[in-house]
């Protein structure tokens, strides 16, 4: 049964059934299925020879009757290796000695090393960044397209014109949005109040990841002053200092210590110093959720990407990914002021109904530039939210929501559906479609459908 499939669409049960059409390659490999969506995983020879950019053909899959869709690969074993991005396992790999011993140097001359010596640092480890192919920049939506690819195949095969399933966000809202902030260091930590200031007076409640060893003293006090006001309060790494995931046996001995300050500070979700990660050991955390996994990875020291909008399951762990370019990076890496990208980002999530994540470090929005540009983006969403059904909670209520949705059930009593499971009151049915080659949704009770 296709799992990924079902906590992405809660569709009816017969529309998650696949086969293969022989047998898999022991190897993984690079493919693409059709020309929008590339691939990394296991194939069958009905993928035939590869041609010169390594398209695989499924149009020329075995048929079955109409009973199953058949398809040259596991979609489910696509879907989960780019979602955990195994298909960057061997950049994590080369040269992974020397570029310990470069993390750790870099780490302990850190705290001396101005923001201008760190940054031109930053760019000639990054240079090159804009010719990398694969995941998409400036956002990656594989994951989605290969969900929606399933549904249309698994809708002709079984001669329907429409599928019910349970709408992606509660309500009546066509997108979300989550804003997070990273607070990194003392200066940081001071600015706290300030910016939880600036959020409120555009309406929005934002969560803030802090660090619990080394960087400040992290007081009940601090933690009130935030939690009090309707914030959120998170954990942030251990220490920041880019150790966590250079050991398996010392991740573990920082984990239980990460598990033990959640629960000192009451915080359920999680994300990771400088976005290090390896979804394959989230198994040692005890959180509802996870934002350390980008939706393309390019202009970060770990490269790689999720390559989905959406919130997916790792595990019990619901990831939120991070899909909009971080503050830093904006302003000291690509050396914009301005809203532009993010712009961009957020209109083409939207465009797959997909969760915005943003992340403000309020160590990086002291100054009035940043901060002018910052209420920029602020006045952006909050008009999103205003006028075109885009909702903003807190990033523990998102997570909450998928968890509860990956629970609820499309149920048909006399030819009408429902859904039934704890939430359910704020849960929509959506039908998706196929128009041409494209899939459209469209919430029950309404006319006009969205293209996606």
């Amino acid at each position: 049964m296709g799992q990924h499939f079902l906590d992405y669409f809660r569709c009816p049960e017969l529309f998650a059934q696949f086969t293969t059409s022989g047998a898999l390659s022991n190897e993984p490999s690079y493919f693409r299925w059709g020309q929008d969506a590339y691939c990394y995983g296991r194939r069958t020879n009905a993928c035939g020879a590869d041609s010169e950019d390594g398209i695989c053909d499924t149009d020329a899959r075995p048929s079955l009757g109409g009973s199953l869709s058949c398809l040259p690969f596991d979609p489910e074993e696509i879907t989960e290796n780019l979602q955990r991005e195994r298909y960057a396992a061997h950049f994590r790999e080369r040269g992974r000695a020397t570029n310990a011993v470069i993390r750790t140097i870099y780490y302990l001359l850190r705290p001396y090393l101005s923001v201008s010596v760190r940054k031109h640092m930053q760019r000639l480890h990054l240079r090159g960044w804009d010719k990398i192919s694969f995941p998409e920049w400036p956002v990656d939506c594989t994951v989605d397209r290969i969900h929606r690819k399933r549904l249309m195949l698994a809708m002709k095969e079984q001669h329907v014109d429409k599928v019910p399933f349970i709408w992606f966000w509660p309500d009546d809202y066509a997108s979300c949005a989550i804003i997070t902030h990273d607070v990194e260091a003392l200066g940081g930590k001071e600015s706290c109040s300030r910016l939880m200031d600036l959020d409120e007076s555009f309406g929005f409640r934002s969560s803030f990841q802090v660090v619990p060893e080394d960087r400040y003293p992290v007081s009940k006090a601090y933690l009130s002053s935030i939690a009090d006001r309707g914030f959120e309060v998170n954990v942030h790494d251990l220490k920041h200092d880019g150790r966590l995931y250079a050991d398996y046996e010392e991740f573990q001995r920082r984990a239980k210590r990460i598990n033990e300050y959640a629960r000192e500070f009451g915080a359920v979700g999680f994300r990771s110093g400088i976005l290090y990660r390896n979804a394959d050991w989230y198994d040692a955390f005890d959180f509802l959720y996870d934002m350390s996994i980008p939706n393309v990875g390019h202009l970060d020291p770990q490269r790689g990407g999720c390559c989905t909008v959406m919130p997916y399951f790792i595990g019990n762990l619901v990831e939120l990914p991070l899909t909009c370019t971080q503050d830093y990076t904006l302003f000291h890496i690509l050396k914009d002021y301005t809203i532009d990208l993010w712009k961009k980002q957020i209109e083409l999530i939207r465009s797959h109904h997909g969760l915005v994540t943003i992340l403000v470090h309020p160590d990086y929005v002291i100054q009035s530039r940043e901060q002018a540009v910052y209420r920029d983006l602020l006045q952006h969403v909050a008009n999103l939210r205003d006028a075109d059904r885009m909702w903003t909670p807190l990033p523990r209520d998102v997570a909450k929501w998928w968890q509860q949705r990956s629970q609820m059930h499309l149920v048909c009593t006399e030819g009408r559906w429902r859904v039934d499971g704890e939430g359910s009151e704020r849960a929509r049915i959506a039908y998706a479609a196929i128009e041409g080659d494209y899939l459209t949704y469209t919430l029950e009770g309404e006319t006009s459908s969205v293209l996606s």
